[in-house]
């Protein structure tokens, strides 16, 4: 018999750290819902019509193909299946794929669902995704992404938005953080001036690279692609520039550009008027790999960890335009929640206070307490309290054990003194302390 096992890049999580994730996910959905955004949900499969050709060559290769149903093989290409040709296989014995994203899906829902939304539209999405990439740290192959997204409004405003609630979301959570912002116009006119626009998306996808492989990795990568040494080489030395004076001047035969640089500008206009607790910086060696990104972008890297961003998004012109619905632009966010745990694990940043949803258990020392601890509890459920009980008069030794090793905050201790006067025994985990409390007491103070 073989050892259980779950797939590489996916895990279990004990019930603690559903707890932390559970929390993780509150906090950004309640910021969600305060900003104005509304909750939908997309089927865990699309169509790999819907999900191929909209993240560049190296996401369709990181895509979850979904085997058709029955057998499979017998609609398969023959020729493809002797020569070994999985691309032209895989078109013929899988239709579907397991999403990549929240937004290609998101794109897809707004054209279907166009006559039934209200625009400009406003969601959030808080749900699984997967791609096949190398698991490390920081890195899984089935993930969480939390997302917002507004679709029908060009307005900047939007973008600024967006940095204040990422800024609201990381100030709750109290992860420190640079949030780092970008347009691709600017990327564009940074490869326009140095002759390297006709390969923009080898461009961009390099320069996205640059924090993993460094300039001289992204030189080499960008020869081998038949990109100019020469124009590499100016275009790695404008990506040093870190502020959007020296960057104006130095894209001023650039039409994409100067339009980018005017964005930043108009989105300054608005984030710089209102405060916020973290750092917010240009930086134009932000690329965002995804192909279709086309304004401003995002990127958030927390403080004091060595970790990849744990935030990203951007503006997308025309990406129902793909779907049949030309002419509506979006602009979105994506929070990735694995990257979040890890971080606050790291900074010892979750507290129990915050996690422990379970106000207390109850304990009861022989069956006629246990009858009427029961009642006790289900007192205290219909008043709104999170209370566990322990299921059977055992030994007050396991119990207590029992009460410990689940991080209970309060152990309700209930035997025949405590039924008799109406006072239940109040244990205090931490402290050890004790006190005689009425059920009304503990309600009250537990509500």
């Amino acid at each position: 018999m073989s050892k259980p096992s779950i797939p590489k890049g996916t895990r279990d999580f004990l019930p603690e750290q559903v707890s932390k994730r559970n929390y993780i996910f509150d906090t950004i959905r309640s910021i969600f819902i305060k900003y104005g955004y509304k909750g939908i949900a997309t089927p865990v499969m699309e169509n790999l019509s819907t999900l191929t050709g909209k993240y560049g060559d190296e996401g369709d290769q990181l895509l979850f193909k979904v085997l058709n149903n029955g057998d499979y093989l017998a609609k398969a290409d023959q020729n493809a299946l002797q020569e070994k040709d999985s691309s032209r296989l895989t078109s013929s014995i899988s239709k579907r794929g397991l999403r990549y994203d929240l937004t290609v899906p998101f794109a897809r829902y707004v054209v279907m669902h166009q006559n039934d939304i209200q625009f400009p539209f406003k969601r959030y999405a808080i749900e699984p995704v997967w791609r096949a990439d190398r698991p490390q740290k920081g890195r899984y192959q089935e993930f969480y992404q939390c997302d917002a997204d507004v679709v029908g409004s060009n307005s900047l405003m939007c973008e600024a938005e967006l940095t204040c609630l990422i800024d609201e979301v990381y100030s709750a959570l109290k992860i420190p953080v640079i949030i780092k912002v970008n347009n691709r116009k600017v990327l564009f006119g940074i490869a326009e001036v140095c002759g390297l626009h006709h390969q923009f998306s080898d461009f961009a996808v390099s320069i996205d690279k640059l924090d993993k492989i460094g300039q001289k990795g992204v030189l080499s990568e960008l020869i081998q692609k038949n990109l100019p040494e020469e124009g590499i080489q100016r275009a790695l030395h404008l990506l040093s520039l870190t502020a959007l004076a020296p960057m104006e001047e130095a894209l001023s035969s650039s039409e994409t550009g100067m339009k980018g640089i005017s964005e930043l500008k108009e989105y300054h206009n608005y984030i710089d008027v209102v405060g916020h607790k973290n750092e917010v910086s240009f930086d134009a060696t932000l690329a965002r790999g995804l192909s279709y990104y086309t304004g401003c972008i995002f990127e958030v890297k927390a403080k004091n960890v060595q970790m990849g961003s744990i935030a990203g998004g951007g503006r997308y012109d025309d990406l129902t335009g793909v779907f049949g619905m030309k002419g509506v632009s979006g602009v979105g966010i994506s929070f990735g929640a694995e990257r979040i745990y890890d971080v606050m694990e790291e900074l010892g940043l979750f507290e129990d206070e915050e996690l422990m949803n379970v106000k207390a258990i109850v304990l009861a020392m022989d069956p006629e307490s246990h009858k009427y601890a029961f009642a006790q509890v289900v007192a205290m459920r219909n008043a709104g309290i999170a209370v566990d009980i322990y299921p059977e008069p055992a030994k007050f030794k396991k119990q207590i054990k029992y009460a410990h090793q689940g991080k209970y905050p309060y152990a309700v201790i209930i035997g025949t003194d405590e039924q008799a006067s109406g006072l239940l025994t109040l244990k205090n985990m931490s402290t050890g302390d004790q006190s005689k409390e009425s059920l009304k007491t503990l309600i009250k103070m537990w509500t």
